[in-house]
């Protein structure tokens, strides 16, 4: 059984934002140590050449995992968060996945791509990041942590279909949904977002 996590890690969606979490960040009660992640080239995170596919955004969340570790993802993050997960089972304590888009076949669970509007509004983002897809379905029982879903009743880009999903797949997951709310529901509604994850890193 892994550790209580001594560290937080935090992970955007396609914004890139190290900003997107902190709102719930900072009102844990967790005592662990919060890392909040960006991807380079997206948001305020500089551009890395040596970054140049999905993988390298994976290697650099495993490469935080140097200690019991509990991963909060956002979006297009819960897919790093999952892959990172696959790798070091050993120490990732525990996920918390929001309105994740992506590790499945999200068009047939009713999901809207958000893939179009984002490059053409994001001219800067690297193609292998717009064009990315992998289906983890057939690997999400590995997952043994326990994982909170949280999910918007209003979200056309992962609607709750897929968090429903998720949760029937995932071994020790439990899925929390919230009525009315949208995509960005893990910062908008921090207030309620965080005491449900101060419990859920409280399970072991």
């Amino acid at each position: 059984m892994t550790p209580p996590p001594s560290k937080l890690l935090f992970l955007p969606g396609a914004s890139g934002s190290t900003q997107f979490w902190r709102p719930t960040a900072d009102l844990l009660t967790h005592p662990a140590r919060k890392v909040h992640i960006g991807w380079p080239g997206l948001g305020s995170t500089p551009a890395d050449p040596s970054v140049t596919g999905f993988a390298d955004l994976v290697a650099r969340v495993v490469a935080e995992i140097d200690q019991p570790a509990a991963l909060m993802a956002q979006s297009m993050g819960g897919v790093v968060a999952m892959l990172a997960a696959l790798e070091r089972p050993e120490q990732v304590s525990h996920l918390v996945l929001a309105a994740t888009s992506g590790g499945m076949d999200m068009a047939s669970l009713g999901a809207q791509d958000w893939r179009p509007l984002f490059a053409a509004e994001n001219r800067t983002v690297p193609q292998w990041f717009i064009e990315y897809h992998e289906d983890l379905t057939h690997r999400l029982a590995e997952l043994r942590m326990p994982v909170l879903l949280l999910w918007g009743d209003a979200d056309p880009i992962s609607p709750v279909g897929v968090g429903q999903r998720l949760a029937a797949l995932l071994p020790r997951a439990e899925l929390h949904v919230f009525p009315g709310a949208g995509h960005r529901l893990a910062k908008n509604l921090a207030a309620q977002v965080a005491p449900l994850i101060d419990r859920h890193l409280a399970r072991s």
